[in-house]
């Protein structure tokens, strides 16, 4: 949790802890060596199941409209939604999020790895720290949650048809097996990790990036309101408006990967050169932008939700000083 610093330099000067723009910042940053790890964890899991429940829906829209060639089957977000709606109604947002609720390990492993990281990197200033930390991050956690992705992504498009209806059914453990099976005898062990390369080039750079913007966006908007009107909002309040824009800016830097990354997975393509000349070859440079307006509507809630409750979760967690 960031909030105004009121430490005692000298106090400070002393600590092992200290990093190197400790002194500098406006806002503070609660880092590993301050928290209770137990609450830490248990408060994040029940973080991790409620975004998953509020984003889903957008992630699926994004995925279906991301594998589709040109205009097939929806002709954009709304259309999409309307859609499954109408012909799959609201169970239909949610094909797959059984599988998809087992990654909230990946997802613990990923915030661990990244307290952890910054606690190393605590010699760097903030800005590499983050970077660095949120790209590592992201690494531990693929490598976890890759397998759960290939098999939520195929479970997402079960009953479609050609004219972008689909049958009205329950999405079970059955269905599971049949794609584990089914990659299985295709693709064998690799496939479960299909498009693993791909999410590496889309995540870790994704990662990398809202981390810094994050507290960049933050402190620099403490900054400014310090010295113009001298007051400043509840820290929760400047850290929700600053997670969306650190997560948007991250999103368009990075989505022509994730759209390779989605067609790798679920098309079945062989590279990341091939799906990449395909795509060009049937939707030209507008092919990369496939899915932004989804991937917004699915990454501004999401880190709107995951910084409010991060944040608030470690200022929980913090130990109380003696």
């Amino acid at each position: 949790m960031a909030a105004m610093m009121h430490d005692d330099p000298k106090k400070r000067a002393n600590d092992p802890h200290k990093t190197v723009d400790d002194t500098t910042r406006k806002v503070k940053i609660i880092e590993w060596h301050e928290m209770d790890m137990r609450r830490f964890l248990v408060g994040n899991c029940c973080l991790s199941l409620f975004v998953r429940g509020s984003v889903y829906p957008s992630m699926l829209v994004k995925t279906r409209l991301q594998v589709q060639k040109g205009t097939s089957l929806y002709s954009g977000t709304w259309d999409a939604f309307k859609k499954i709606l109408r012909y799959e109604g609201v169970r239909g947002f949610y094909k797959g999020f059984f599988v998809s609720i087992f990654g909230i390990v990946g997802e613990q492993s990923y915030f661990v790895a990244y307290e952890l990281t910054r606690r190393t990197c605590r010699n760097f200033n903030n800005t590499m720290r983050s970077s660095i930390a949120g790209g590592s991050a992201s690494l531990v956690s693929l490598t976890i949650r890759v397998p759960l992705d290939v098999m939520t992504r195929r479970l997402m498009l079960l009953g479609q048809t050609a004219d972008g209806t689909a049958t009205v059914r329950k999405v079970g453990f059955q269905d599971m097996v049949s794609i584990m099976r089914e990659i299985h005898i295709r693709h064998g062990l690799g496939g479960f990790y299909r498009g693993y390369f791909a999410s590496l080039m889309t995540n870790v750079p994704n990662s990398a990036l809202f981390w810094p913007f994050y507290h960049f966006y933050t402190e620099r908007i403490a900054n400014i309101l310090n010295s113009t009107i001298g007051v400043l909002p509840p820290m929760i309040v400047l850290q929700a408006c600053t997670a969306p824009v650190a997560a948007c800016s991250s999103a368009v830097l990075t989505n022509p990967m994730d759209t390779i990354r989605t067609r790798l997975q679920v098309t079945g393509e062989r590279s990341i050169p091939a799906a990449f000349s395909q795509l060009i070859k049937e939707e030209g440079a507008r092919g990369l932008t496939k899915g932004l307006t989804a991937r917004f509507l699915s990454t501004i809630p999401n880190s709107f939700v995951m910084i409010i409750g991060y944040e608030t979760i470690k200022k929980f967690s913090k130990r109380e000083e003696t």
